[in-house]
């Protein structure tokens, strides 16, 4: 069993990295990409055809999710969750903005960095994809029926939440935990007693009712920094792990002063027996303030609702909650294989993988194989829990997934590639470059009981020479490779939108034939709404004028109004009536502040509107619906302030009478 010197881990990183730096940089000859006409044939998706999997990749500093169909790499769809989206009114219009709110106020963004699909039986079921924001600490659910953001929920003491979104076998719990430990609660505290006050918490969040999300119980827990986790299954069934760094407690110049220890820890966590004793009363409620936002499913419309305690559990106060397996050093991903039994955490610093077993684990518990106690939580025995080790893998060790057929595959940052090596014999059988410097990488299900194990994409953070320059910004970038086989194979680059530091993938089967196709109009309970053209007009209270429109091919109704005076607001109320799939309208209007809607059919959108001086504004339909779509336009005249013109709108009665339509 290898031994680490401080001094020398410390000159082998600073080597590792000058290395790694260097290898990225340099870039490859192209003769060694792929680029054959058969490997081009297997990612080709003909016209008319359909991918086999949907491959959803956090778009990192853009706030949304990036939907990809793979093999192809076909980029489908912006899922905006945590940030403004002008192109369809996301956090713009009046029935969204409460999706962003937050104890802070308003918050139009954030860094969404991990993608964990709905899992039943330990497989994912594609009901929902759970993501997480970083900065502001969120988890958000979106439906896949819709790809549409419909919950949000604030995570109270909680700085940079980055061990999260990930996800329970039956859905029951997705989890929250710090990279950053802060005062609990966060209050005013001198930055150099971070040991005496700072603390790092791990939130489980009840998940598997739609509109219900919130945080079960917090367990508050040493001031490390907490990185990435998976539930296990099988012997670990009942266990989350959540890899840990920075076990020294620095709080300054971390990139050395938190490489001091030999070993930092893989935190196991038996949340079984933390509702234990969150059932028989330990632990006590503390005050605090956080946000549950959610879409209500009629009205089409969010709310915001304020929560102002949560039941936090010490180690201490539960014991048998939590253990420390020592694992050198730094490590990033605490990965389980599909069979629950090994768990692999990639030390960023480290030389070799290690793998603990969880059987190991639970016997290590059983006979109290101890090295120590800290706050509480006991320590195990290295020795104890670790199964093997794979030796040389490479440079960098950060994410491991599976294959589900007794194969692992870990991500090597500084070395730039994918190494593939056997669990139980912990031999390396193959490894692959990745174009540069890979983050995480991902298995479709590989985080499962059941991985899809016919493809393995690379998200990597360097991209140099791989597509044509857009300035000094290039093009984030993803590589999928076929596994199938023995040997792994480069099939295809592909850009991504913003940063993809992790995605999940699932059989477009399981996703395609539950879409909804349209809003029901006759179950719309928005109150403004409108069924017909003859429910359309417009209405003043005192200085908010609600003009009640419809949109459908290919006119609005009213198109015309006057009687708006400058001081007033107006609230467009847009109800497309159309039943059909795939025939949105959108709505703008000259001089509007915030962006256009884009209403789906059977939905109501609002948009808010000040006018600031007299004239007349345009509106228009911004989504192409017929081949009248430039036809489809308005005005709306706005008269000095004090001006007594009758607010009318205009609509054809004639139609308006026969029903509207």
């Amino acid at each position: 069993m290898p031994l680490f010197s401080r001094s020398r881990l410390i000159a082998g990183a600073l080597l590792l990295g000058a290395v790694g730096f260097g290898y990225a940089c340099a870039g490859r000859s192209t003769a060694s990409l792929a680029g054959s006409g058969a490997n081009a044939q297997r990612v080709y998706v003909a016209p008319g055809a359909y991918d086999e999997l949907y491959g959803f990749f956090s778009g990192g500093f853009n706030g949304q999710v990036g939907v990809y169909g793979l093999p192809s790499g076909r980029l489908l769809r912006l899922i905006p969750v945590f940030s403004q989206h002008a192109e369809n009114g996301w956090g713009y219009s009046e029935e969204t903005k409460p999706m962003l709110e937050t104890s802070y106020g308003f918050i139009p963004w954030d860094d969404l960095h991990h993608t964990a699909l709905s899992q039943t039986n330990g497989e994912d079921d594609g009901r929902w994809l759970f993501v997480n924001g970083n900065n502001t600490p969120r988890v958000a659910r979106i439906d896949l029926t819709t790809f549409e953001t419909s919950e949000i929920l604030e995570i109270p003491n909680a700085a940079g939440n980055h061990a999260s979104p990930f996800v329970t076998e039956n859905s029951e719990y997705i989890v929250s935990s710090t990279r950053f430990s802060i005062p609990v609660p966060n209050r005013d505290v001198p930055i150099d007693e971070y040991k005496r006050f700072f603390k790092g918490q791990i939130s489980f969040i009840t998940a598997n009712q739609p509109g219900k999300m919130d945080i079960a119980f917090q367990l508050i827990v040493p001031g490390f920094n907490y990185d990435l986790a998976r539930a296990g299954k099988g012997p670990s069934a009942g266990w989350m792990f959540f890899s840990s760094y920075n076990s020294e407690q620095a709080n300054t110049l971390l990139e050395v002063n938190a490489s001091q220890n030999d070993k930092d820890y893989i935190a196991a966590v038996n949340y079984r027996t933390a509702e234990a004793c969150a059932r028989s009363g330990k632990g006590s409620r503390a005050t605090v303030d956080y946000r549950h936002n959610f879409m209500d499913e009629f009205t089409r419309s969010a709310h915001s609702e304020r929560k102002t305690s949560v039941l936090q559990i010490t180690p201490a106060q539960c014991p048998g909650v939590m253990y420390f397996m020592p694992t050198p050093k730094s490590p990033h991903g605490a990965d389980v294989d599909p069979t629950g039994e090994f768990i692999v955490a990639g030390g960023k610093l480290a030389a070799t993988i290690p793998v603990h077993s969880a059987v190991k684990m639970l016997d290590a518990i059983k006979n109290k194989e101890f090295e120590g106690e800290l706050e509480g939580i006991p320590v195990l025995k290295y020795e104890a829990t670790i199964a093997g080790e794979v030796q040389e893998p490479g440079l960098g060790p950060l994410h491991t997934e599976f294959d589900g057929k007794g194969y692992a595959y870990t991500s090597m940052f500084l070395s730039s590639e994918i190494v593939k090596w056997k669990l139980g014999t912990w031999e390396v059988v193959d490894r692959a470059p990745t174009y540069y410097a890979v983050g995480h990488l991902m298995i479709p299900g590989g985080g499962t009981r059941k991985p899809y194990g016919r493809y393995a994409v690379a998200m990597n953070k360097i991209t140099k020479d791989r597509y044509l320059p857009t300035g000094p910004e290039l093009a984030h970038s993803a590589q999928l490779y076929d596994i199938s086989g023995e040997r792994m194979q480069l099939l295809l680059d592909f850009p991504t939108i913003g940063e993809p530091h992790y995605a999940n993938a699932i059989d477009a089967n399981l996703v395609r034939e539950r879409q909804k196709r349209f809003y029901a109009l006759a179950e719309n309970r928005h109150p403004q709404a409108v069924r017909a053209e003859r429910e359309t007009g417009v209405e003043r209270r005192g200085k908010v004028v609600h003009v009640r429109m419809s949109s459908i091919r290919s006119h609005f109704a009213p198109d015309n109004i006057e009687g708006v005076v400058v001081g007033d607001t107006v609230l467009f109320h847009v109800t497309n009536l159309e039943q059909d799939w795939d025939v949105p309208h959108g709505f703008a209007i000259l001089g509007a502040r915030n962006a256009e809607l884009l209403v789906m059919p059977g939905e109501t959108k609002t948009l808010r509107w000040v006018p600031e001086k007299p004239g007349v504004y345009p509106f228009y339909c911004t989504d192409f619906c017929s081949a009248l779509h430039q036809e489809m336009q308005g005005y709306l005249r706005v008269s000095p302030a004090g001006t007594t013109i009758a607010l009318t709108g205009t609509i054809n009665r004639k139609r308006a009478s026969a029903g509207g339509q």
